[in-house]
């Protein structure tokens, strides 16, 4: 029964991912910024309910930017989860922009990308987040640079909250977690670590028992003249904290 609830589950997200390509194809150059972004959270909180994962907000979602949001990294999830929750703009790896379907999804939703390990990159990015962020977007990064298990925390890489520092734009941390819709455990099973493949973990998420995602929104924080590297480690503070309430 599990993998025949999976399977219809895997043939309804397969049709709603198409019809949110075209959407970014058909729609999108119809529609001005708010109506995109709204349509964007619209087709990520349904992608959610198809996927069978409940949605659990606390504390308060930001309402406008200038903000760049800092969060725990734990599954290919994650991106919908936030998008569900308020959309924003993610800096991602550009290994997702090569990803089939999900990454044309991704790239419609505004998607900033930046090339693991150039140094160069790295900073043509921080200064288009600072831009953006001049702008009054909302940004989001995962500072933790990859998916961890959801358990421990990572360090916190800090070149991109110096893009906050030079737009002198405030930084509001995020904790993901995912527990069991039933228990309200903490659940490994949408986890995206070590030898784990996009399909596998995909195929855990549908087939396991229901689950929910829980974004906690902390308070927002100025850097108060604390370097990149300082401002990291208590972003990180805040972070882990805001995952064990």
């Amino acid at each position: 029964m599990n993998s025949l609830r999976a399977g219809w589950r895997l043939v309804r997200a397969l049709l709603h991912a198409l019809a949110g390509w075209c959407t970014i194809v058909l729609r999108f150059p119809r529609m001005n910024e708010p109506q995109r972004e709204a349509a964007v959270q619209a087709w990520a909180q349904r992608m959610l309910q198809v996927l069978g994962v409940g949605l659990q907000v606390r504390g308060t979602a930001p309402a406008r930017g200038p903000l760049m949001l800092v969060a725990n990294h734990i599954s290919w999830l994650d991106i919908l989860v936030m998008h569900a929750a308020r959309h924003c703009r993610f800096v991602a790896k550009s290994d997702v922009r090569h990803w089939p379907l999900i990454g044309r999804l991704a790239t419609g939703g505004g998607t900033v990308y930046i090339e693991r390990g150039s140094r160069r990159d790295a900073m043509r990015v921080v200064h288009r987040m600072a831009d953006s962020l001049r702008a009054g977007e909302i940004l989001a990064v995962f500072p933790e640079g990859t998916t961890s298990d959801g358990v421990a925390l990572l360090p916190f890489h800090a070149n991109l909250v110096q893009a906050a520092i030079s737009a002198d734009a405030p930084v509001l941390p995020v904790g993901l977690s995912f527990v069991d819709a039933a228990t309200g455990r903490t659940s490994l099973t949408p986890c995206y670590i070590g030898d784990d493949t996009l399909v596998g973990s995909l195929w855990r998420t549908l087939s396991g028992p229901p689950l929910a995602a829980v974004v906690s929104y902390g308070t927002p924080q100025r850097s108060q003249g604390r370097d990149r590297r300082a401002w990291a480690r208590d972003l990180r503070a805040a972070v882990e904290e805001l995952r064990q309430d």
